[in-house]
């Protein structure tokens, strides 16, 4: 018998109606522009997860850029911070499946077994159970790809060499997509937000693995992710950069978002 892990934020963070939900997520995606500038799919995406109305603009700039790939890309590794229950290193969700109102995304055995054997990676269906740093992107990945199967990781106490690892064995061709999930600064007034997110991003487009939880609340999976990119030779964009006081009005109290794509360096490229 197959264990679902049910969405737990339909209704709340998105729309919880099926035919609703796949209209709000192609509408954003159709006022993204992907870029046609690169011959291979992206590597990776950072991407934020607050409710759609505040950052599904953002994180459907990163998800355009998937469209012409959907043939392609058929595994997802999605890393994304804990945010209900503490866990030290990364937290396997024990389900074979994860539900939206979208319908089933099978995860992948495979890779599962690849990454079971490292002490960093546990069991936890408790820190996935309410979790939705990962569960507001499916609806994304669902609109965008075709078939593909998920290895959903809830992050915790984990090093950045702990995660590098973890990727560097799941990194594979470009059927592989790795996706860290983020928002950047939390509760600053507008102008300060902005100052700080914008420092944020030139670390990150850095490709530097030193981002505090002030910075960006997954700096633990992105600071990992950057360690295995940087061995990698990745190259990072910046697709677009905001708060919630751009897309609320309210500009009191905001967060930040902001979406990235790394690509891998062409052939023409290295022999530059």
């Amino acid at each position: 018998m197959h264990q679902i892990r049910p969405p737990a934020v339909a209704g709340a963070f998105y729309n919880g109606q099926r035919q609703q939900l796949l209209s709000d997520v192609n509408t954003l995606l159709q006022l993204a522009e992907p870029r046609t500038t690169h011959h291979t799919p992206p590597k990776a995406l950072i991407v934020p997860h607050a409710g759609y109305i505040y950052s599904g603009s953002t994180a459907a700039t990163a998800y355009a850029q998937l469209q012409n790939w959907s043939h392609i890309i058929k595994r997802v590794i999605l890393l994304g911070p804990v945010h209900y229950v503490p866990v030290r290193g990364l937290a396997l969700p024990g389900a074979d499946v994860f539900a939206t109102p979208l319908g089933e995304i099978n995860i992948d055995q495979e890779a599962i077994q690849a990454i079971a054997h490292l002490p960093q990676v546990v069991l936890s269906p408790q820190a996935h159970e309410r979790e939705h740093s990962l569960e507001v992107q499916l609806p994304f990945l669902q609109a965008v790809l075709d078939d593909f199967s998920l290895l959903p990781l809830a992050v915790g106490d984990a090093t950045p060499s702990e995660i590098a690892e973890v990727l560097d064995i799941l990194w594979d061709g470009p059927e592989t997509l790795i996706v860290i999930s983020s928002d950047l600064s939390h509760f600053l007034p507008y102008e300060n937000a902005r100052q700080v997110d914008s420092q944020t991003v030139k670390t990150i487009l850095a490709m530097q693995s030193s981002l505090s939880h002030e910075q960006a609340c997954g700096g633990t999976p992105i600071n990992g992710f950057l360690l295995a990119a940087r061995r990698h030779h990745l190259k990072p964009e910046l697709l677009n950069l905001c708060n919630s006081g751009d897309t609320s009005g309210d500009k009191s109290r905001v967060v930040g978002y902001a979406a990235f794509a790394f690509y891998e360096e062409d052939d023409n490229e290295t022999r530059s």
